[in-house]
């Protein structure tokens, strides 16, 4: 499975084709899906381009969404930044009028249970955000909501072309054996190189703006259907070799 994450943390100064309003990143996900994602991850955003949990951004941005890419599954972040107390977080999501089909939650982070907990008891699948280095895989694999995730994220904060690969390994090393099905992706320089890792393992992977704004030659890309079309070719190769 191919998943787009359409805009992440990021400024729209990082990239002119970051979308941040819900029109626009209905319109990018639409040519993503085109391009060949199979899922939709976003983070609704404030028109000052920053991250919300805010029912009214969130219902916005889900509508939107959905009416431009029926069908595909939507999931958007919990991540601490977007409020820094989990119990804000937690009414926040138990206020939302608009519900994705999952959400992320990173569980390094304080709250991270409790989060996930209130997720599943509105019917949120929880994707289990697990970065390298946060030793977050421990906790995670003792948890007793391990068995009850949509799917476990496992992130390569390791940026570099050459490092990011063998950090990738090692992390999914440590989630042997994963209680869900892995997605795996990097990002910045590392984005390629642990996609092409994910393909043969043949594991889920992403490729979006939020990862990256660089195509596999370097070029900045244009927007995320171009670099969802450029990992599309990459599936495609694998698989017919």
């Amino acid at each position: 499975m191919l998943q787009v994450c359409l805009n992440g943390a990021r400024s729209p100064r990082e990239h002119h084709h970051l979308p941040v309003r819900p029109e626009v990143v209905a319109a990018a996900a639409a040519a993503s899906v085109a391009a060949g994602a199979e899922d939709i991850h976003l983070h609704p955003k404030a028109p000052g381009g920053f991250d919300s949990l805010d029912p009214h951004i969130v219902a916005a941005t889900l509508r939107a969404v959905r009416a431009a890419a029926p069908g595909t599954p939507i999931g958007i972040t919990t991540g601490a930044w977007t409020t820094p107390d989990p119990q804000d977080r937690i009414r926040l999501i138990r206020s939302w009028s608009v519900l994705p089909d999952h959400a992320s939650v990173n569980w390094h982070e304080p709250g991270a249970e409790q989060v996930a907990q209130a997720l599943l008891e509105r019917g949120v699948a929880v994707e289990a955000g697990i970065y390298s280095g946060t030793g977050a895989e421990e906790p995670f694999l003792n948890s007793p909501l391990r068995h009850h995730v949509l799917r476990v994220l496992a992130e390569v904060s390791d940026r570099t072309a050459r490092g990011a690969a063998g950090t990738a390994e090692a992390l999914l090393r440590r989630l042997h054996p994963a209680p869900a099905p892995v997605l795996l992706h990097g990002e910045a320089a590392g984005a390629w190189p642990v996609l092409a890792l994910a393909l043969r393992r043949d594991l889920d992977t992403r490729i979006g703006l939020e990862d990256t704004l660089q195509l596999p030659d370097g070029q900045i890309a244009a927007d995320n259907a171009e670099l969802v079309t450029a990992a599309v070719e990459r599936m495609r190769a694998r698989q017919s070799s």
